[in-house]
């Protein structure tokens, strides 16, 4: 949780911008050390600003930008468009998946919004709805950087190497 004084000014900042409930949420996750956004912070947000608690919810919901659970050091999130999909993003997802040690759970593979971390907290894997790179399908975003016609060795080699920079 952020403390209340960064976050009453956080919200002043924004306060009578357009688009301000957006970047109070952003703002704030980014002040988190695992970047997500908690409850608590959500209720406070909503209180301070007169909103709905319902409301933040639904726009952190909505946009693939938040979290609502820690987020590893590392973020690998695979895009599940019809594009990637067609040109195999499914299979990237089982493979990494593997290679990190998350398990095959087939069941929550056609999640529309998949969330998983591993237990050391190096890695999660985020499922997102398009990234609107279609032409580069299949597209993974590795540390916010766009990586595309992504293979399964070239996606193994990229998390290793992220893996890596943590050892140096």
């Amino acid at each position: 949780m952020v403390n209340s004084e960064v976050l009453d000014n956080i919200i002043a900042r924004y306060r009578g911008r357009p688009g301000a409930l957006l970047g109070i949420l952003e703002a704030v996750q980014e002040r988190t050390p695992r970047k997500y956004l908690c409850a608590d912070d959500l209720r406070y947000i909503a209180a301070k600003t007169n909103l709905p608690v319902a409301q933040l919810f639904s726009v952190v919901t909505f946009y693939a930008l938040f979290n609502l659970s820690p987020q590893g050091d590392h973020t690998i999130a695979i895009c599940r468009g019809t594009a990637c999909h067609a040109r195999g993003s499914r299979s990237l997802l089982e493979s990494i998946r593997l290679e990190l040690g998350l398990g095959d759970n087939h069941a929550d593979n056609t999640a529309d919004k998949l969330v998983l971390s591993t237990a050391d907290g190096k890695f999660t894997i985020r499922t997102v709805a398009c990234f609107g790179q279609c032409a580069l399908a299949p597209v993974v975003e590795l540390d916010n950087r766009i990586c595309g016609h992504m293979n399964e060795g070239a996606l193994a080699r990229e998390v290793g190497a992220l893996g890596e920079e943590n050892h140096q």
